[in-house]
């Protein structure tokens, strides 16, 4: 284990012991509670006002279980790519839940086994993954066969972006590194400042015209050139502020959107920014977020913060609109926006839709027993897939 894994593993530990900081190490690791713990919200009956239909579910291998790295399915030109933690990869038809092709860890040839846990990213016909033992593995994306590996010193939590001919991976390290799309050469690495402690997990980066976006372990949302690494410009998404290390965390592990040339980004402390992409200036800063990201869609930006209260704020002005508390530690993902509903999964497997108009909850449906970590994703045509720690995939719709 590298010494930023064990430094991140101490954390748990460390948060029964601080005064203050932490809520508890359920609602940073999704393990147990012990008994002391504040417990987690009970579902409350409500008024259904939406109605969600189950298109199929998959299951695409063993999941990541408690790695904690959010994994969570990509949407590319009709189809699913999903990835487990052990089990392989699979391509999966975005109507039918057909499974068209699978890519398994028995195909390396190598000793170990390989243990999937960043992505995958999709995009210029490749499918990209990451390892907790920091291989890149690039497929293709209409067969699955292997284009070409490489290699970093660090586990790979977050999923690659691909675009402008490269792919940009970030490692649990803190380093950002590009790869020749074609080839997987390595182009440029870029590495963000350390921290003492941070909550475990890292931003996928997005890339924009001649531009790539990342959030920070230290609660930065930098933009670098995708030809050479170069830093352009960098905001603070939150400042690191307390009394001990683990009060100072401000991880933005997020992936940030961008809309037109707008970037939002949120980050543990809590707080979202809205950024002008082109320059990185501010354009408003709203103190409530969460460290899994930022749902934005129609005039809302929403984000599940630390306590598991889900805020809608204005997207132009970062104005709270509402706020839903029906969901305190029940370690909520970060949410999607699928039509005019916010939604976020929970600990439990359950999925919540919220009204992007007023929070109100409007249906509620179960993928399975098992934890959804990760934040769910929407295809274009509307169709929302989510993905828990068992590796369980499911695709729905949902209807006024």
């Amino acid at each position: 284990m590298s010494r930023t894994s064990l430094i991140r593993a101490t954390v748990a530990l460390a948060c029964v012991l601080a005064i203050g900081g932490c809520q508890s190490t359920k609602n940073l690791f999704k393990g147990k509670d012990s008994a002391k713990d504040p417990k987690p919200a009970k579902l409350v009956e409500f008024t259904p006002s939406a109605t969600v239909s189950k298109l199929w579910s998959v299951n695409v291998g063993k999941g990541e279980q408690r790695v904690g790295a959010r994994q969570h399915p990509a949407i590319a030109d009709g189809h699913v790519y999903a990835a487990a933690g052990i089990g392989g990869v699979s391509a999966i038809d975005l109507k039918t839940g057909k499974v068209l092709w699978t890519y398994r860890p028995k195909e390396r040839k190598n000793k170990k086994l390989t243990s999937f846990s960043g992505g995958p990213g999709v995009g210029s016909g490749l499918v990209v993954v990451g390892t907790l033992e920091g291989d890149v593995i690039a497929l293709d994306q209409a067969t699955g066969t292997e284009k070409w590996s490489g290699k970093l010193l660090n586990e790979i939590l977050a999923a690659p972006a691909i675009g402008n001919g490269v792919v940009v991976v970030h490692s649990n390290d803190g380093k950002v590194t590009a790869f020749d799309a074609a080839t997987g050469e390595k182009r440029w690495a870029w590495s963000s400042e350390p921290v003492p402690l941070s909550i475990r997990g890292n931003s996928t980066p997005v890339i924009g015209p001649g531009y790539v976006f990342v959030g920070t372990d230290g609660g930065k949302l930098v933009a670098l050139s995708l030809t050479d690494g170069g830093l352009l410009w960098e905001t603070t998404v939150a400042d690191a502020d307390g009394r001990s290390d683990i009060m100072r965390m401000n991880d933005s592990d997020g992936a940030p959107v961008m809309v037109g040339n707008v970037l939002y980004a949120s980050s543990y402390k809590p707080r979202t920014i809205a950024v002008d992409a082109p320059s990185g200036q501010l354009m408003w800063v709203q103190e409530h977020g969460g460290v899994g990201g930022i749902g934005v869609g129609g005039d809302r930006a929403v984000v599940s913060d630390s306590k598991d209260i889900v805020w809608g704020m204005d997207r132009n002005s970062g104005a709270p609109m509402w706020q839903q508390n029906g969901f305190t530690l029940r370690n909520l993902s970060a949410p999607a926006v699928q039509g005019g509903y916010a939604v976020v999964g929970d600990y439990q497997g359950y999925l919540h839709w919220l009204k992007l108009a007023d929070g109100k909850i409007a249906a509620r449906t179960r993928l399975s027993s098992k934890s959804i970590a990760a934040q769910p994703v929407v295809s274009e045509d509307g169709v929302l897939v989510a993905q828990d720690i068992n590796g369980d995939v499911a695709a729905f719709r949902v209807s006024p």
